[in-house]
């Protein structure tokens, strides 16, 4: 998996489709290409100051890191946006919750016309 890290790359998986989760939101947007999946990290500046976006965000990518790499599909960029309860969330239902959020994520994109990579 790589890393999101450009603005336009977040605004577009922005367009996709969502699934909201108690500690987070994740987006994604099909590329139409066959190159691994990305992935990207974000906090607003309403979650706290930077030590606790930080921490959240460390969080999000470990448990991605750890739960995610068979579950994410080539041609596909993922936003994973931390939530407040993020922080402090069981470590195993935070990796729980990112499988269940990208089954759906792919129900939901799987059902779009526009959005089936070919």
């Amino acid at each position: 998996m790589q890393r999101l890290k450009r603005r336009q790359d977040f605004v577009a998986a922005a367009k996709g489709v969502y699934q909201p989760m108690p500690a987070f939101v994740v987006q994604a947007a099909a590329r139409n290409d066959k190159e691994p999946a990305r992935i990207g990290f974000t906090c607003t500046k309403k979650l706290g100051n930077a030590v606790t976006r930080n921490r959240i965000k460390r969080r999000l990518r470990e448990a991605v890191r750890l739960s995610l790499p068979n579950v994410v599909k080539p041609g596909f960029d993922y936003v994973v946006i931390g939530r407040a309860p993020a922080e402090n969330r069981p470590f195993q239902v935070l990796q729980s919750d990112l499988i269940s959020a990208a089954a759906r994520l792919h129900a939901k994109a799987a059902s779009l016309p526009e959005a089936r990579p070919e």
